[in-house]
């Protein structure tokens, strides 16, 4: 077995082959003067795994690539972030899913995709092979648990999070809530604990994904407004777009955490464990 990956995934991808005991290939990439991708890979091996998120297009257009590099080879692919994953409904005529769209063309030349905490599960359905996706639950929990918390609080964002952030809350022993908006006036919305008070408590909100941030710099504020002692952030993917990481920190947010299944300086803890266990225990 041989691991090789994008450009966007080679951390994880060097952590995943540490924990399969086996092999990182090398990639070599560069880009014609037109702008098209050309790379090449040192060596394959019958059986390969390809790691590669997709935060845009580029990364989706070398995972192609790779895929082809690779062609008779018994290939696992990787997507520890799934762009495109968000659209799987239509809701103007004329519009693609874009979920469905994507996992069809990542289903070419491939035995198998193992994603990571995919936005909706139902988006597995549409790859033509098996499919299977990797929760970071347990990885959060643990990461959370060495930190130093006063009278710890794990929030999700709203009602659809909470399944996971009580996975979260389980590991760590701690009590969990989800937030509630309430609307005050005709332009006014309050957010708070369903059923938790935030005063003097620690709070971490959890979710899979923070993108621009915008709903949860309000929550934050909103709960420090309620007296929470402090409000960090914890999610699975940071893309962090519009320049969330740096607007989360300054609106008063103790600390903003991902994981490296998209590799960013905030990557606090890594995918790799849930992936090889997903490799091994899958299929």
């Amino acid at each position: 077995m041989l691991v090789v990956s994008t450009e966007y995934s080679q951390i994880l991808a060097a952590n995943v082959a540490k924990g399969l005991d086996c092999p990182l290939g090398g990639v070599r990439f560069s880009r014609f003067p037109d702008g098209e991708q050309y790379l090449r890979l040192s060596a394959t091996d019958r059986d390969m795994v390809i790691v590669g998120g997709i935060p845009d297009a580029d990364a989706l257009v070398q995972i192609l690539l790779l895929v082809d590099a690779c062609e008779g080879a018994e290939i696992t692919l990787v997507v520890p972030y799934m762009g495109y994953a968000r659209q799987d409904k239509q809701f103007h005529q004329g519009e693609p899913l874009s979920a469905r769209a994507v996992a069809r063309v990542l289903s070419t030349g491939v035995s198998r995709v193992l994603t990571v905490n995919i936005h909706d599960r139902a988006v597995l359905s549409h790859f033509n092979v098996p499919a299977h996706d990797a929760s970071l639950a347990g990885e959060i929990g643990r990461y959370l648990e060495n930190n130093s918390f006063s009278r710890p609080l794990v929030l999700a964002p709203d009602d659809g999070a909470a399944a996971f952030a009580g996975q979260v809350a389980a590991v760590c022993g701690w009590e969990t809530d989800h937030l509630e908006k309430t609307r005050i006036s005709g332009n006014e919305v309050r957010m708070a604990p369903r059923n938790l008070e935030a005063k003097g408590r620690d709070v971490v909100i959890v979710d899979d994904i923070i993108s621009t941030g915008g709903t949860l710099a309000t929550a934050a504020a909103m709960l420090m407004e309620q007296g929470a002692k402090s409000v960090s952030s914890v999610c699975v993917h940071g893309v962090l777009a519009e320049g969330a990481y740096g607007r989360l920190l300054s609106g008063g947010i103790r600390e903003v955490a991902c994981s490296d299944t998209i590799e960013r300086a905030c990557s606090r803890y890594s995918a790799a464990g849930a992936v090889v266990d997903g490799i091994k225990g899958c299929w």
